[in-house]
């Protein structure tokens, strides 16, 4: 299980697919892990229906709980600034 944290921390939000085939582990134990993760609040699933030309995919989509990914660089708003400026002062 600490395989696939270690993975959502470093990847972001991903399908049970894809960390199946990051990890090594087959998908059925990859989706019983994401659901013991899931009950213990640890992460945010989803359930996603896919379809592929009249072939339906089922799968799960998974984030890390409670994560906040940094700000992206370039211009920020007027807002954004004004609260990471009461943040400082709030340190000070």
């Amino acid at each position: 299980m600490n395989e696939i944290l270690q993975y959502l921390k470093e990847n972001g939000q991903k399908l049970d697919i894809d960390v199946a085939e990051a990890t090594g582990m087959s998908l059925t134990n990859v989706r019983s892990h994401l659901s013991e993760l899931a009950t213990k609040g640890k992460i945010m699933t989803c359930r996603l229906t896919r379809y592929d030309n009249e072939k339906t995919l089922e799968n799960i989509s998974c984030r890390i709980s409670g994560y906040i990914p940094p700000a992206t660089p370039g211009r920020k708003s007027k807002a954004q600034l004004s609260v990471a400026a009461e943040a400082e002062t709030a340190k000070s």
